[in-house]
């Protein structure tokens, strides 16, 4: 089992001078990275990891070739196969959004997937698939098993499920004053479909204490973005009740082919309805614990709200935080970008995506007159639980100029997404404030 520690080493303090807690280079780590710039791939390695040159090398071609590039601090990269209007918010680690209009499919796509990433991804082309594994053991757990790949494909039922995955921390550009963190804007939603077994079952092979057993945590296989062996990049889970949950999936593909690079390959957790990372990447381990996990971004204020309302830009104690856990309802217009235009004849067609972090959404309204009126929209069914629903609603308005369109999503408990920015949090977690877009309509 991994040794998860709170204390950092003075590396790790340098590390964090120039990388904050959301892997965002600081005022003294983009001076240094522009120096870094200068030097070409061995000097970088050498400088950003502290090491010797032969070891920093070989570190770089261990790890993702992107990655080890973007480390080196060459500027205009991109991941490959992502599609044109794909937003980098962060090149160290990487993470990149969508705009609202280029998540209209309603099984997203590779190209159209945000990435969110903690720490340096292993390079696919170094992983042999046969060879990886996943242990799993822990203090409320029977016995330590570990199982290839083939093993989990072979001796557990095989399930697909379409899943949404959204960053806890989507939504945050919105929040005043700014909070730490990448400034997501509204795109790190996604709804691949995912094929693996799941999770329940297992915890169940391995065998485990049912009155003894809390928690779940994963081991993954990014590095830390100190280059130290001892760190992990990530380490979180959920609750057994989380955990055992039929959608709860331990992912072998996506969307039907193996998991891309960035996205987990080519093993991961997938944890619906929780923020984005309790679906750990690149899995190697998991721990079946007797107490809340206590990894890598699990204490103080990582993936924590305030227990109880608080001002804006409250100092929050960490003893006041609560873990975040199902994310809130949500929707998005998705079938025409801002701005657009539409005649007064014809009326406007928008269509769009609801999710909830509690399962379905019971109800989706649209309005043009800033809520003071609603329409219902026809809102569909998912395709299972945890799958994102998608939605319409034909338009007719008053009459020519300028109007704003807003939808709003209901969930089966009655929560209704608030027209404007939730109550503030220090991490900028689970802004669910309605979308809207701006129309101009003709006569």
């Amino acid at each position: 089992m991994t040794d998860h520690k709170n204390d950092h080493t003075e590396l790790q303090n340098k590390s964090d001078e120039e990388i904050n807690e959301a892997g965002e280079l600081t005022e003294t780590g983009a001076a240094r990275r522009s120096f870094l710039g200068k030097l070409g791939k061995g000097g970088a390695a050498l400088a950003v990891f502290g090491m010797g040159a032969e070891t920093a090398m070989q570190t770089m071609f261990n790890r993702s070739t992107l990655s080890s590039a973007v480390a080196a601090g060459i500027e205009g990269f991109s991941v490959p196969g992502k599609v044109d209007g794909f937003i980098y918010l962060n090149d160290r680690p990487i993470n990149g959004e969508l705009p609202p209009h280029l998540l209209h499919d309603e099984v997203t796509p590779f190209p159209n997937m945000f990435i969110r990433n903690n720490g340096v991804p292993p390079a696919k082309d170094s992983i042999d698939p046969t060879q990886w594994t996943l242990t799993v053991n822990g203090e409320a757990a029977n016995r330590e098993v570990t199982y290839s790949i083939d093993d989990l494909k072979n001796k557990f039922e095989n399930v697909e499920l379409q899943i949404w995955i959204e960053c806890g921390g989507n939504g945050r550009a919105a929040f005043e004053p700014s909070p730490r963190g990448n400034q997501w804007d509204l795109g790190a939603i996604g709804c691949p479909t995912w094929t693996g077994v799941r999770l329940r079952d297992v915890l169940e092979d391995v065998g485990y204490d049912k009155d003894k057993a809390v928690y779940i945590g994963y081991d993954a296989g990014d590095a830390h973005l100190s280059g130290r062996a001892d760190l992990d990049a990530i380490s979180r889970g959920c609750p057994m009740r989380k955990a055992v949950e039929d959608e709860t999936i331990i992912a072998f593909a996506m969307n039907g082919e193996d998991i891309p690079e960035q996205h987990g390959y080519p093993l991961r957790l997938i944890v619906p309805g929780f923020p984005g990372s309790a679906s750990g990447k690149w899995l190697q381990g998991i721990m079946i614990r007797d107490r809340e996990h206590d990894g890598e971004k699990m204490t103080g204020h990582s993936y924590r709200v305030p227990c109880k309302p608080v001002a804006a830009g409250a100092d929050v104690p960490a003893e006041d935080m609560c873990i975040l856990e199902e994310m809130p309802v949500k929707s998005l217009i998705t079938s025409h970008e801002t701005g657009a235009r539409a005649k007064l004849s014809d009326g406007l067609t928008i269509s769009g995506k609801a999710w909830d972090g509690y399962g379905d959404v019971a109800e989706l309204h649209v309005s043009i007159d800033y809520g003071a009126t609603w329409q219902k929209a026809k809102l569909n069914a998912p395709r299972n639980k945890f799958a994102w629903q998608t939605w319409e609603a034909d338009i007719e308005f008053p009459s020519d100029g300028f109007y704003q369109v807003w939808a709003v999503a209901t969930n089966s408990r009655g929560e209704t997404q608030p027209m404007r920015v939730p109550g503030w949090n220090p991490r900028g977690y689970g802004n669910n404030r309605a979308h809207h877009i701006d129309v101009h309509v003709e006569a």
